[in-house]
């Protein structure tokens, strides 16, 4: 019961300093707001900025090692630009052969994409990524239909002629609506529409989109274009599995695989490069958290002088309560009631300028950015809350310690 008659009065004495004075209340409770503000509002357009970007570059997959001539980072000393040009592109019986032998991966696929122009009747839609896919392709990347369905085992191994749209394509070329079972030209031959993607949505950069997405059969790709060292050059995919931490496992058994397939010598260094999905996202991470330091160094000056702020109200508050303070000591109460009343009450005003902060930071969120979709996790508004309770205990314990110690008479004499 104490500890909840100390926070009600605390609240109170709280609620009194902001109407008393509500001017120098404001002025001293600023810096807190302008610090909460600056710390969250940072750390939130980090995290929007951070999470736009990594979801533009979702069509790498999660958790997916793949097959390139180039890698995705190189490190000093690499060798020339020109050699990754030597090296063989993957191919459909390098796929064939992982897919039959790897212990390590949940599924394999092998892909190709090229430009493309797509035609129904009058309409058209140029600069589509036609990619030409297996059935697994679905098992190692995100592919969301949401009207029709996917390509059966069937029509990828017969080649049909048949495809799976982007929402976007969908909407040029069937305004009408109703895309499933119509027909439409690739490259002068006709394809049957069995499935339409989810959309998607712009992202922040001209990066693949689903929304522009026209898969087909792999063999129906390969009769359109040319696949080989000058051509459109297939990549091959794997997905690890969620117990092979950095994909360790899967990236040595590929690696061995590989090099056993293309017949390379101990002595001989690779011809291939795996790259990891994760590479990007946690470069793009590493940038970002650079950022945040920075933000939150500037925004803890800010805090910094709230801290100041609440301490002035607090010493401000102890000397116009010395008659209080002393006959609540003459009348029994501890020093301990004394002190944690002053820390609540300066907790209690550094948390209305924290919230406040927050509340301004929230209203950033409602502004349209174009793509980049601003959001406020619970994450930052937790850490608002504790670091306006941390500044304001902080603040709160000098001014605090000076009214508990002191002594009863004496702070009866004072006027």
């Amino acid at each position: 019961m104490i500890i909840f008659k100390l926070i009600w009065e605390s609240f109170r004495f709280a609620l009194q300093a902001l109407r008393s004075n509500l001017t120098r209340t404001v002025l001293s409770l600023l810096g807190v707001t302008i610090g909460i503000f600056a710390i969250i509002a940072v750390f939130t357009l980090v995290d929007s900025l951070e999470k736009n970007i990594k979801s533009s570059f979702s069509f790498l997959g999660t958790n997916v090692l793949r097959v390139d001539r180039f890698p995705f980072s190189s490190g000093p000393g690499e060798y020339p630009w020109w050699r990754y040009f030597r090296r063989p592109p993957a191919n459909y019986s390098e796929f064939v052969f992982l897919k039959e032998r790897l212990k390590n991966a949940e599924a394999i696929t092998i892909s190709a994409s090229a430009s493309a122009t797509l035609k129904r009747g009058s309409s058209s839609f140029e600069g589509a990524n036609l990619e030409g896919v297996v059935f697994d392709h679905k098992e190692v990347y995100d592919v969301p239909v949401v009207d029709g369905r996917f390509f059966t085992e069937l029509e990828i191994t017969a080649a049909r002629n048949v495809t799976v749209l982007g929402a976007k394509i969908a909407n040029a070329l069937f305004p009408e609506g109703d895309a499933i079972g119509k027909e439409m030209k690739i490259k002068g031959q006709k394809f049957m529409v069995i499935g339409l993607l989810e959309e998607e949505g712009e992202g922040l950069f001209d990066l693949p989109s689903k929304d522009d997405a026209c898969l087909i059969p792999f063999g129906s790709f390969g009769k359109m274009y040319y696949l080989g060292r000058w051509g459109i050059e297939p990549t091959i995919a794997a997905k690890g599995m969620d117990s092979d931490r950095g994909l360790i496992a899967l990236e040595n058994e590929m690696t061995g695989l590989l090099r056993g397939k293309r017949g390379l010598k101990p002595t001989e260094e690779d011809d291939f490069a795996l790259n990891k999905s994760e590479f990007i996202q946690n470069a793009i991470g590493a940038i970002f958290d650079v950022i945040s330091i920075a933000g939150a160094v500037i925004g803890g000056f800010s805090i910094l002088v709230g801290g100041f702020g609440i301490a002035n109200i607090m010493f401000v508050s102890v000397r116009e309560r010395t008659n209080i303070i002393g006959i609540q000591k003459s009348l029994g109460a501890k020093n301990y009631f004394i002190l944690l009343q002053f820390l609540f009450e300066s907790t209690f005003l550094s948390l209305f300028g924290g919230l406040t902060g927050l509340v301004l930071v929230f209203a950033i969120t409602f502004i349209p950015l174009g793509s980049l979709e601003i959001f406020m996790s619970a994450k930052n508004m937790a850490l608002g809350i504790g670091l306006s309770m941390v500044i304001g205990m902080l603040s709160g314990v000098v001014p605090a310690g000076i009214a508990a110690r002191m002594d009863p008479v004496e702070a009866i004499r004072t006027n």
